[in-house]
C-alpha cells in the first residue's frame, strides 16, 4: 500500500525526470479477453484524455468498454478535485457501485483513481473505511494500471498505489479515443502556480513538458488518421517549454503544428502570466488555430487577486485581453470567475462584474469558492456567508446570459464553419462546434458525416446555442 503526502507533493525541487518508451510484456496480451470495463469521468479535458488511456491500457488485456456499469466486470471512476461537489458526486458513485456489488454482483473490481485520490486525507479515508473498492491509484502512475488490474483479477488482491511526487513521462501508452475526428493532445503536465484556491499543483506534480518531437510525431499520426480538430492540453499549458528548451515555447509549437495543416487547432487552459506575445502574433497568423481562447480572470479585483496569488492585475489582465481580442476580426474569448473567496466583498465582485460587462465574454465559467484542505486559501480568515455566496452567483449569472444572448443575436444571418460531431434525433438535426467554439444545431438538405465541416448560415440564436441552416456551395 502507498499513499500520498500533501508535504511530498507540495516540493518543487531541482530533481530531474526522464523520458521512457511504454513496454507491453506479452504476457498480459488478451488474458481477459471478453471482460468488461465500464469507466466514468469527472473533471477536465486532462481526465478525459487520461480515461482515454486507461482504456487504451486495458485493451491490451482485451478489456472492452461498456456505457453501462451494470455490465461490467471493472467499474474506474476517474475523480476531479478542484471543488468539493466534484469529490461529492465521485462518492456518490461509489455508493451506488458498492450497493450494486453487494446485492448483485460479488466479483465486481471496482476502482477509483484521478486528482480526488491524489488528496491525502481522501486517499486515507479510503484506504480504511472503503473496504469494497479493490483498486486505488492516482495520476502519477496511470501506466501501471496493466499491472494493478492484473493482481486483482489473478489474486483478489485490494491494491492503493498513489504517489505523493510526479513521475517519469512516458511515451508511447495506448489510447483508445472517444473521437475518430477530434483529439486531446497533451503537451503539458503539472503547474508550478500555486494559486492559494487551487489543489491541482499538489494533485497533479510539477510543470513538465513533452519533447516537441515527440508532440510533432503524435500529430502527424492524427492527420494521418484523419483527424480535424486537435487540443493541446496543460493544466498550464502556456508554460510549455520552459523546463526543457531556452528559445521553444507554446507559440513556436503551434506554429510547427499550424504548418501540419490541420484543419483546426485549439490550446487550453492558459494562465495569462504567460501568455507571451509570440504566441499571440502565431495565433493571428495562421488561420487554422482557431479563434478561441480560453484566459481565466478569476476576479476583478486587485486585492482579492493578491490573495488568490495570481500574479498580475486586473490592468494588465485587460491590456492581454484586448490584444488577444484584436488578433482576430472574430476572436471568442471565454474565461473563469469565481464568487466568494474568503475577504471579498461587494466592492470587490463589483469590479468583477464591471469587467465582465466590460469584455463581454462569449462564455463564462462560474463558480462558488470551494475550500480545498492543504491550500493556502484554506486558512484564510473573512469567510464569506453561503447566503452572499449564492446571491453574488445569480447576480453574475444574470448579467452573462444577457451578454450571451445579445452577443449570439448578432450572429443572425452570420454563415459560420461547423465540425459536425453529430445527429440530435430528437430535433432532426446535426449538431456541431463553430470554429469559435459555439455549440450549433442545423438542419442540412443533404446527407453529410460525421467529421465533415460544413458552412452553416444561424437563423435562430439562442442564450446558450444556435440553430442554423447548412449552406450548400454550388459551382
Amino acid at each position: 500500500m502507498k499513499l500520498p503526502n500533501i508535504v511530498e507533493a507540495r516540493s518543487r525541487d531541482k530533481r530531474e525526470y526522464k523520458t521512457i518508451n511504454y513496454n507491453i510484456d506479452d504476457k498480459y496480451v488478451d488474458k481477459y479477453k471478453g471482460k468488461k470495463l465500464y469507466i466514468k469521468t469527472y473533471g477536465c479535458q486532462m481526465n478525459e484524455r487520461d480515461s482515454e488511456t486507461i482504456i487504451g491500457i486495458l485493451g491490451i488485456m482485451g478489456i472492452s468498454k461498456v456505457d453501462n456499469y451494470r455490465d461490467a466486470d471493472i467499474c474506474i471512476l476517474n475523480t476531479c478535485s478542484i471543488r468539493e461537489n466534484a469529490n461529492n458526486k465521485a462518492f456518490g458513485m461509489l455508493g451506488r457501485l458498492k450497493y450494486y456489488k453487494e446485492q448483485e454482483r460479488p466479483d465486481l473490481v471496482i476502482g477509483i483513481c484521478g486528482c480526488m485520490v491524489q488528496e491525502e486525507e481522501v486517499a486515507t479515508n479510503l484506504a480504511n473505511n472503503y473496504k469494497f473498492v479493490d483498486l486505488v491509484f492516482g495520476t502519477h502512475n496511470i501506466e501501471d494500471v496493466l499491472k494493478l488490474v492484473d493482481n486483482v483479477f489473478t489474486n483478489r488482491e485490494r491494491n492503493i498505489e498513489v504517489y505523493s511526487r510526479e513521475s517519469d513521462l512516458v511515451e508511447g501508452l495506448p489510447v483508445i479515443r472517444s473521437s475518430k475526428y477530434k483529439a486531446y493532445v497533451n503537451i503539458i503536465y503539472g503547474c508550478d502556480k500555486f494559486c492559494t484556491y487551487c489543489i491541482v499543483p499538489y494533485t497533479r506534480g510539477r510543470e513538465r513538458s513533452r519533447s516537441k518531437d515527440d508532440i510533432l510525431e503524435e500529430v502527424k499520426l492524427l492527420i494521418k488518421d484523419g483527424y480535424k480538430e486537435i487540443t493541446l492540453l496543460g493544466q498550464n499549458v502556456n508554460a510549455y517549454g520552459k523546463d526543457l528548451y531556452d528559445d521553444y515555447n507554446l507559440g513556436n509549437l503551434l506554429e510547427d503544428i499550424a504548418k501540419l495543416n490541420i484543419p483546426r487547432v485549439r490550446f487550453m487552459t492558459s494562465h495569462p502570466w504567460d501568455f507571451t506575445y509570440n504566441m499571440i502574433s502565431v495565433i493571428k497568423k495562421y488561420d487554422n488555430i482557431m479563434p478561441s481562447i480560453h484566459l481565466p480572470l478569476q476576479s476583478g479585483s486587485n486585492k482579492i487577486l493578491r490573495l488568490m496569488g495570481r500574479r498580475y492585475t486586473k490592468e494588465s489582465y485587460l491590456e492581454l485581453f484586448n490584444k488577444i481580442k484584436n488578433t482576430k476580426k472574430n476572436m471568442c474569448i471565454s474565461t473563469d470567475i469565481i464568487v466568494g473567496f474568503p475577504g471579498e466583498d461587494e466592492e470587490d465582485f463589483l469590479e468583477t462584474l464591471d469587467i465582465i460587462k466590460s469584455c463581454r465574454y462569449d462564455n463564462v465559467f462560474s463558480f462558488i469558492f470551494s475550500a480545498r484542505r492543504g491550500t493556502p486559501a484554506c486558512r484564510l480568515k473573512n469567510i464569506v456567508d453561503d447566503d452572499i455566496k449564492e446571491d453574488r452567483l445569480q447576480r453574475l449569472n444574470d448579467i452573462v446570459n444577457t451578454i450571451f444572448r445579445e452577443k449570439n443575436e448578432e450572429l443572425r444571418g452570420v454563415i459560420l464553419p461547423v465540425l459536425v460531431e453529430g445527429v440530435n434525433d430528437k430535433k432532426n438535426m446535426y449538431y456541431g462546434y463553430s470554429d469559435t467554439n459555439k455549440l450549433i444545431n442545423f438542419t442540412s438538405d443533404s446527407d453529410i458525416s460525421v467529421g465533415d465541416i460544413v458552412d452553416v448560415k444561424i437563423v435562430d440564436p439562442k442564450t446558450w446555442s444556435l440553430d442554423g441552416k447548412r449552406v450548400e456551395w454550388y459551382n
